[in-house]
C-alpha cells in the first residue's frame, strides 16, 4: 500500500517527485504548520508509481506516444480530437488488483476518522505542476463532494485521464515538457462544508503591483470553484502583514462584489453531477461573506505559509458553514510578480480615448488593441486568431490553448484572482474581468483598445487609440540635495507607485477618495432619514455592507488614507484635507440640497473656512473620524494632515483648536499638521501663518492663479498661466524663506515643477526641503534636476 497510497501528513516537499506539488504541500503545511494555527483537512494521495503502474498494466504507454506523435497543438479542432481519444483509452482501462486494494485501505481509514455522512474533494497534482517556473491554474480536474468507495474510484479515474485534457497537452508542449516525464498524483482530501459557509483564494503579495507588504483576500459564497473560474465577482480584501505582527487593525481596504452565485452540493452521488449552481439571495449579494476577524485569521495563515516557503504564496482557503472554521485547501508558489526583477519600470500611457464601450476590473497595467472576437462559448475558441481581443462571458482553463494568441482579454464575470487573470498576468497581456456586459456592448470585428494604464478601473475603448510605452530604468538614481516626493490621489495605485523611488507622499487628495470610494454628500448621509426616496435607494445600495451610512463614510475614509500610509510607510504621506468646492460638492450623490450656488466657487465655500462653518462642521468630524482611525488605531503615523485655503490667521487658528478637539492634536504622537501655502496672504504673513503649523507645503497653481489674477479654468487667458512668473517666484520665495528661518518643513505639490523641470530646478537652487510630482515626471524631472537625462 505504501507505494501506491501515502497519507498526506507523511508528505512534505521532498515528495515532488512523486506525489506532485499540490499534495506534497498539503503535507507539508499538516506536518510542519498545524501547531502555528494552519488549518489543513486530512487525507490520502497516490502515487506516481500507481500511475505509471497503471498505464504499464493497461499496455497505455505506447498507445499514448502514437497517439501525440506529430500533434500541433495549435491546431485547436486536432488537440480536441487527441486528447479526447487519449483520455478515453485511460477510462477504458481498469484499475490493477493492487492499486485497487491500496486505494480501498486508504479510504477506509480517512472514512473511519470521519463518522457520518463524509465527503472528499479529489484533487490532481501532477509532479511537474507548481514547480516554481511551472504552475498554470487548473491544468486537471478537480471533482467535488465525492461520496463513497466507487464515486472516489470513478473520480480518481478520471484524474488520470485529465492528465491529458487539451489545455494540460497544449501547456507541456509550450513549456518544454515531455510527457513522457510527467505522472499524475490524485489527492483526496475531506471536504470543508464551504457550500454552506463561503470560500476563496488569497495571494500574500498585491498580484497587480507584487507589493509584498499587504495579503490580498477573495471571498464568495460556497465552494471555491466559483471564485478561481471567474464565475463570480468575490468580495475583496486587503490586509496589512505588518499590523497583524503588532495586533492592530489590519485591513487596509474592502470591496464589495456581486457574489451572484453559488456552487453548492446537489442531491446526486452521480460523477460529475454532485455539485450545482444557484443564485444567491439578494441579502447575501448585499453583505461581506466574511468579517474583519476571519479576515484577519486567513491572512494569519497566509503568512505563517509564507514565512515558512520562504516565498510568496497563492493559496485557497474555505471557511465551513458547519463548525466556523477557517481552512487552508491548497498552497503553492506565485510566480508572476513574485519573479519580477523590479529594476527596470514599464510604463504605458494612453495618449487618446474613444468611447467607453465597457469597464470592469483591471489586471496588469497595460495596454493591448485589436479586433475584438465576441465568443460565446469555448465552441468557439478556434475563431480568435493573432492579436484579437477576445471578449467573452468567462474562460476556464479548456480556453488556454488560445489564449496566448490574444492581444488583451476581456470577461463579463469574474475577479483578481479568477482564470482569465491569473492566465493574463502569466502571459503579460492585458485583461479586464467583471465587466458584467463586455459580450452585450462590445461588438464582433471592430477595432478596439483595451486599457489597464489608468488604475484599478480598466477601460475599453472603440477604436485604435494611440498609446506609448516607456521603460524607466531605477538602478543607480544619483543624489539629490532635496526630497523628490509624490502627488497621489488614487489609492488603487498606491502600492504600485511606491516603487517609484521616492520620500513619500507630498500631496494626497481626500476629496479623490469621496469622489472615488464614496460619491455621496457627507450630510446625505448623516441625515440619511431626511433624504427623498429615490436618494435613499441609491445610499442603501453604494453602502452596502457597512454599518451604517455614517460608518461607511468613516470606513471608506480610512480605507483611502491606510492604503496610502501602509504602502509608502514609514515614509511621511501628507494627506491633504478636503477641497472640493461647492459645485463640486453638490455633484456629489445627494448634494445639491446642501450647497450654495456661488458665481466663482473657486474662491468661495472652500477649505478652512468650510471646516469652522456651523453648516459643514459635522461633516468635518467624520473626517477627522477617519484620519484618528488611520494614525491612532492602525498605527499609520506616518500620515501628517494639511489643511487647504487658510485665508486668515484667525482661520489657521480655528481650524488647529477644531482638529485637536476632534482628537488630532498638532505635537501629539508626532502628529504635523502643514498648511496649504497657496493664497497671496499665505505668502505675505508666512511668519504669522507658521505659528500655526508645522510648515507649509506650497500648492503652485492656485497661489498662480490668485498672484496673477486669472482663472485657471478659463480657457480665454489659459496661455497667460505659469508658475514660472516673477511676481509668483517671489511669493514662492517670500514662503520658503519664512519656513527655512523657523527651521519648519517646506515643499511644494502643485502642478508647476511636473510641467517645468526648470521650475523645479530654480526651487532646489532656493532652498526648498521637498518637491512633490506626479508619478510619471518622477524619473525623468530626478535625472534632470541631477544633470543626468537620459
Amino acid at each position: 500500500m505504501q507505494d501506491y497510497v501515502v497519507e498526506f501528513d507523511a508528505l512534505g516537499m521532498g515528495d515532488v517527485d512523486q506525489v506532485g506539488g499540490k499534495n506534497a504541500s498539503l503535507g507539508e503545511m499538516i506536518s510542519n504548520l498545524a501547531k502555528a494555527g494552519v488549518r489543513v483537512p486530512g487525507g490520502f494521495a497516490t502515487t506516481a508509481k500507481a500511475y505509471w503502474e497503471f498505464l504499464d498494466a493497461n499496455n497505455l504507454r505506447s498507445g499514448i506516444r502514437d497517439a501525440l506523435a506529430g500533434l500541433d497543438v495549435d491546431d485547436v479542432e486536432q488537440l480536441a480530437a487527441t486528447g479526447a481519444k487519449i483520455r478515453q483509452m485511460i477510462l477504458d482501462a481498469p484499475l490493477p488488483e493492487s492499486l485497487d486494494a491500496a486505494i480501498r485501505a486508504g479510504y477506509e481509514k480517512l472514512e473511519s476518522q470521519h463518522p457520518g455522512e463524509a465527503s472528499f474533494a479529489v484533487r490532481s497534482s501532477a509532479t511537474a505542476e507548481d514547480l516554481p517556473d511551472a504552475s498554470f491554474a487548473g491544468q486537471q480536474e478537480t471533482f467535488l463532494n465525492v461520496r463513497g468507495l466507487d464515486g472516489i474510484r470513478e473520480a480518481i479515474h478520471h484524474v488520470f485521464a485529465s492528465l491529458f485534457t487539451d489545455r494540460a497537452i497544449a501547456y507541456r508542449v509550450h513549456h518544454g515538457f515531455d510527457h513522457e516525464q510527467v505522472a499524475l498524483s490524485a489527492g483526496i482530501q475531506r471536504m470543508v462544508r464551504s457550500d454552506i459557509g463561503a470560500s476563496g483564494v488569497m495571494f500574500t503579495m498585491d498580484t497587480e503591483s507584487g507589493f509584498r507588504e499587504a495579503v490580498f483576500v477573495t471571498a464568495s459564497w460556497g465552494l471555491g470553484e466559483t471564485v478561481v473560474q471567474g464565475a463570480v465577482n468575490p468580495d475583496e480584501f486587503y490586509v496589512y502583514k505588518p499590523n497583524l505582527e503588532q495586533n492592530r487593525p489590519a485591513i487596509l481596504r474592502r470591496n464589495l462584489g456581486g457574489k451572484a452565485i453559488k456552487m453548492v452540493y446537489s442531491g446526486s452521488t452521480e460523477h460529475g453531477k454532485t455539485v450545482e449552481t444557484v443564485d444567491v439571495p439578494e441579502s447575501d449579494r448585499m453583505r461581506f461573506c466574511l468579517n474583519d476577524a476571519d479576515i484577519e485569521d486567513l491572512a494569519r495563515q497566509a503568512v505563517i505559509i509564507e514565512k515558512h516557503y520562504g516565498r510568496p504564496m497563492d493559496i485557497e482557503w474555505g471557511k465551513d458553514g458547519e463548525d466556523g472554521q477557517l481552512y487552508i485547501l491548497q498552497a503553492r508558489p506565485e510566480t508572476v510578480k513574485s519573479r519580477d526583477g523590479g529594476q527596470v519600470l514599464e510604463r504605458y500611457h494612453l495618449k487618446d480615448r474613444g468611447q467607453v464601450l465597457t469597464e470592469g476590473r483591471a489586471i496588469g497595467q497595460r495596454i493591448g488593441a485589436g479586433p475584438t472576437r465576441v465568443v460565446q462559448d469555448v465552441s468557439e475558441i478556434n475563431r480568435v486568431q493573432e492579436g484579437d481581443v477576445l471578449v467573452t462571458d468567462m474562460t476556464d482553463p479548456d480556453w488556454e490553448p488560445i489564449m496566448k494568441r490574444a492581444a488583451a482579454i476581456v470577461t463579463n464575470r469574474g475577479g483578481r484572482t479568477c482564470h482569465a487573470a491569473i492566465i493574463a498576468r502569466e502571459l503579460g497581456i492585458p485583461a479586464i474581468v467583471g465587466c458584467g456586459n463586455a459580450t452585450e456592448t462590445i461588438p464582433d470585428s471592430i477595432d478596439a483598445t483595451v486599457s489597464c494604464a489608468e488604475g484599478d478601473t480598466g477601460y475599453v475603448y472603440e477604436g485604435k487609440q494611440d498609446f506609448e510605452v516607456r521603460e524607466v530604468s531605477l538602478s543607480d538614481m544619483p543624489d539629490l540635495p532635496f526630497k523628490i516626493m509624490m502627488n497621489v490621489g488614487n489609492p488603487d495605485r498606491a502600492f504600485d507607485f511606491q516603487f517609484l523611488p521616492n520620500e513619500g507622499v507630498g500631496l494626497a487628495r481626500v476629496e479623490f477618495i469621496i469622489n472615488r470610494m464614496i460619491g455621496i454628500h457627507p450630510r446625505a448621509l448623516l441625515e440619511f432619514d431626511q433624504q427623498e426616496e429615490s436618494i435613499k435607494r441609491v445610499i442603501r445600495s453604494q453602502t452596502a455592507g457597512y454599518e451604517n451610512p455614517e460608518e461607511f463614510y468613516v470606513d471608506k475614509l480610512a480605507e483611502g488614507v491606510s492604503m496610502l500610509g501602509a504602502a509608502f510607510h514609514p515614509k511621511p504621506v501628507i494627506v491633504r484635507m478636503s477641497d472640493f468646492k461647492s459645485n463640486e460638492y453638490a455633484n456629489l450623490i445627494g448634494g445639491e440640497k446642501y450647497e450654495p450656488h456661488e458665481e466663482n466657487p473657486m474662491i468661495g465655500f472652500r477649505g478652512a473656512s468650510r471646516y469652522i462653518s456651523p453648516d459643514f462642521q459635522e461633516c468635518f468630524k467624520l473626517e477627522c473620524r477617519a484620519l484618528r482611525r488611520v494614525r491612532d488605531e492602525m498605527g499609520l503615523d506616518n500620515v501628517w494632515l494639511m489643511v487647504p485655503f487658510v485665508r486668515t490667521t484667525a482661520e489657521a487658528e480655528q481650524v488647529i483648536r477644531l482638529l485637536a478637539e476632534n482628537g488630532l492634536e498638532r505635537g501629539k504622537d508626532g502628529l504635523k499638521v502643514m498648511m496649504m501655502c497657496e493664497l497671496p496672504s499665505n505668502a505675505v504673513l508666512a511668519d504669522e501663518f507658521l505659528e500655526h503649523f508645522d510648515g507649509f507645503s506650497i500648492g503652485s497653481n492656485d497661489l498662480t492663479q490668485l498672484t496673477l489674477g486669472l482663472d485657471r479654468d478659463s480657457g480665454v487667458i489659459a496661455d497667460q498661466f505659469d508658475e514660472r512668473n516673477e511676481a509668483v517666484k517671489r511669493m514662492l520665495s517670500m514662503a520658503i524663506q519664512a519656513c527655512r528661518r523657523h527651521g519648519k518643513y517646506v515643499g511644494i505639490c502643485g502642478q508647476g515643477p511636473s510641467d517645468y523641470p526648470d521650475l523645479a530646478r530654480w526651487l532646489m537652487d532656493e532652498g526648498i526641503e521637498s518637491v512633490s510630482l506626479n508619478p510619471d515626471t518622477v524619473v525623468e524631472t530626478w535625472l534632470y534636476l541631477a544633470g543626468k537625462e537620459q
